[in-house]
C-alpha cells in the first residue's frame, strides 16, 4: 500500500443535479493534473469511470474501481434497495495512491446514499475539498445557491466553481457574489468531447488551479 503525500490534491467533485456535467469535468480535472480517478458510488451503466477513462490521453492516471457499483440508474439509495444492498459511508475506503486523486460523487450534492447520509457527508468525512459544477438553465440560481448554503452550513472546503453550458453572464455573477467561490471554468457547449479537446481543456484548467 502507497502512502498518502501531504503535497498531493484531493477534490471531490459535486454538482447541483444529475447530468450538470461532472463527469466530463472529473475527466478534465483528470487531465490537468495527471490524477488518478475514483467513483465511490456509481448507480447504472455506462460506469462513468469508464467515460472519464476513455477522454484522459495520459499514461500516469489511474482508475480505481468503484466502492458500490449499482445496477439501476436511479439514486444511489434507491439503487441499493433493488440490488438488496446497504450503502454505508464509514465503510466506503478512499483507494491508497501516491498521486492527486479526483473523486466523483453521484448525481447532486444532497442525493442520499441511504435513509440517514448524503452524497455530501462523503467529503466532509475524508476532509476533502469540495468543487461545485453548476449547468446553467432557467432556475439554475436558486439550486446553485441552495447548494451552496448546504456546502457553506457544512462548513465544507470549496476550491472552486465550475459553469457548464451556453454563457449567461446575469447568473454566473450572481452566483459568484453570492457563493464568494472562486471561479475555475467555464465549461461552454463542446461540439464534439474526445482526448484532444480534454486535453485541451484541461491545459486551460491547469493555469486556473495554479492562480
Amino acid at each position: 500500500r502507497m502512502l498518502w503525500k501531504m503535497n498531493n490534491k484531493r477534490y471531490f467533485v459535486t454538482a447541483i443535479g444529475t447530468d450538470s456535467g461532472k463527469t466530463l469535468f472529473s475527466a478534465i480535472l483528470v487531465e490537468a493534473l495527471k490524477a488518478d480517478y475514483w467513483k465511490p458510488v456509481q448507480a447504472g451503466f455506462p460506469r462513468d469511470t469508464e467515460t472519464v477513462q476513455s477522454l484522459v490521453s495520459n499514461k500516469i492516471s489511474r482508475f480505481h474501481p468503484e466502492g458500490y457499483l449499482l445496477n439501476t440508474p436511479a439514486s444511489p439509495h434507491a439503487a441499493a434497495k433493488i440490488d438488496h444492498v446497504r450503502i454505508e459511508a464509514k465503510k466506503i475506503e478512499v483507494p491508497q495512491t501516491d498521486n492527486h486523486l479526483i473523486i466523483e460523487g453521484a448525481g447532486g450534492a444532497l442525493v442520499p446514499l441511504n435513509d440517514d447520509e448524503l452524497v455530501i457527508d462523503l467529503p466532509r468525512q475524508w476532509d476533502m475539498e469540495v468543487i461545485l459544477v453548476s449547468n446553467l438553465y432557467l432556475g439554475s440560481i436558486n439550486h446553485t445557491l441552495l447548494t451552496v448554503e448546504a456546502l457553506k452550513s457544512r462548513k465544507l472546503k470549496v476550491r472552486g466553481l465550475v459553469f457548464n453550458g451556453p454563457e449567461n453572464r446575469e447568473s454566473e455573477q450572481i452566483i459568484r457574489q453570492k457563493s464568494g467561490y472562486q471561479l475555475l471554468m467555464n465549461l461552454r457547449d463542446q461540439e464534439v468531447i474526445n482526448p484532444k479537446v480534454v486535453l485541451s481543456l484541461a491545459e486551460e484548467l491547469r493555469t486556473h488551479l495554479q492562480e
